[in-house]
């Protein structure tokens, strides 16, 4: 039987969510029923009336594309773009260990992989949201990283020690001759440092404290091992390793949410039924 907007009760119990279906048919409010219902007099409308209880909200925040399904179908993609994308920070900054900044590249290759999983969640209007902010924390987290990734170390492994100022490198730019810092460490290797500073070339042949990697892996930072670390780029990765996490799990939650509210709503017109 055709409804005013000409669709049968079965094509409108069709364009349901399987989770929305298995709520009304737990509710008494399966496809049989509903077709009995149409079938009395003024049914159609009150058929109408049970299934917009169930169809795609149009709020901006709906998760209705994530729900949780039996088999967790709709969940898992967004578990596993939280995976690939933790994986992908993590292999860019251990890269840093034999590599330094350039592993950068390495998290961009490991972009690849959290671009193919973005793209394999469900899209809805907030859904959508979710998937840009994990990916924009993704690029911010590997670009930061990558530069402060020895700052980090040093934070934990990092030994201070004295180190002598050597002859800095030049750099040429635009016809611009440019030094950057380097310094003899007791083990009579010169390493450049891990943010330059100009002052080496007055200071030549000087002592000077700084924090080093023992393994000769990260540069040398200048000073002492309280004075690492705590600038922006710090709570930059901080608040973008934040979102990484969160997004995904709340489109997660956001979904269970909404399909709790839906079962709720289905009992409730049950009961009026």
């Amino acid at each position: 039987m055709a409804h005013g907007d000409g669709q049968t009760v079965d094509e409108q119990f069709a364009r349901l969510s399987r989770s929305k279906q298995r709520a009304l048919e737990e509710n008494g409010l399966g496809l049989p029923e509903l077709r009995r219902i149409a079938a009395e007099d003024g049914g159609e409308r009150r058929v109408r009336h049970i299934l917009s209880e169930y169809a795609p909200s149009s709020s901006w925040w709906d998760f209705d594309g994530d729900r949780w399904s039996e088999d967790s179908a709709a969940v898992w993609p967004w578990i596993r773009l939280l995976l690939v994308a933790v994986a992908g920070v993590i292999v860019c900054l251990l890269s840093t260990y034999l590599i330094n900044k350039e592993a950068l590249f390495v998290g961009a290759a490991g972009g690849l992989a959290v671009l193919w999983a973005l793209f394999r969640t469900r899209l809805s209007r907030g859904g959508l949201v979710a998937r840009w902010l994990t990916g924009a924390a993704y690029v911010v987290l590997i670009w930061a990283g990558s530069q402060s990734a020895d700052e980090w170390y040093l934070q934990v492994r990092g030994q201070e020690t004295a180190v002598t100022y050597a002859k800095p490198k030049h750099s040429e730019s635009h016809g611009v001759s440019s030094p950057y810092c380097r310094v003899k460490l007791p083990d009579g290797s010169v390493r450049e440092v891990f943010q330059n500073d100009k002052r080496c070339v007055d200071h030549l042949g000087s002592k000077a404290t700084a924090v080093i990697d023992p393994a000769g892996h990260y540069r040398p930072v200048l000073g002492h091992k309280e004075d690492i670390g705590g600038g922006f780029s710090d709570y930059l990765c901080l608040g973008a390793a934040a979102v990484l996490v969160l997004a995904p799990l709340t489109a997660v939650t956001l979904g269970r949410a909404n399909e709790a509210r839906s079962g709720r709503g289905g009992r409730l017109n049950g009961t009026a039924a």
